[in-house]
């Protein structure tokens, strides 16, 4: 083996050592930002300008799933609401209740949950 060939051997070996690979993501290590997007939700839906309308956005669970298989989006999730709604009327409030979810999806490369339509 020529001296060009054991430098450029042990440099790939060094190299090599020194990359060391990205840890692997676990439901714990992204379970705080998809309760974030259901915080931040919750108050844009409950701030919403609307004409004699007042919403309250109750969080019934944020679910995430794992998807082993698509390391580009290696979770999934979904936050359910239970939203009540009250309309003033002329003869009072009409008050309404219904239930809400909203899918989502982590995106391995950018690091963040992807809203899902």
């Amino acid at each position: 083996m020529s001296q060009h060939a054991r430098c450029f051997a042990a440099l790939a070996l060094f190299m090599a050592a020194c990359h060391k690979p990205e840890p692997k993501l676990t439901r714990d290590d992204v379970s705080a930002g998809l309760q974030q997007e259901a915080q931040k939700m919750k108050a844009d839906g409950e701030n919403m300008p609307a004409v004699g309308v007042k919403a309250i956005w109750n969080i019934v669970g944020v679910d995430i799933r794992e998807q082993p298989d698509n390391p580009g989006h290696p979770f999934t999730g979904t936050v359910r609401f239970k939203i009540e709604s009250s309309a003033r009327a002329l003869e009072g409030s009409a008050p309404q209740s219904f239930e809400k979810k909203f899918e989502y999806e982590y995106d391995a490369a950018s690091k963040r949950w992807r809203f899902k339509p």
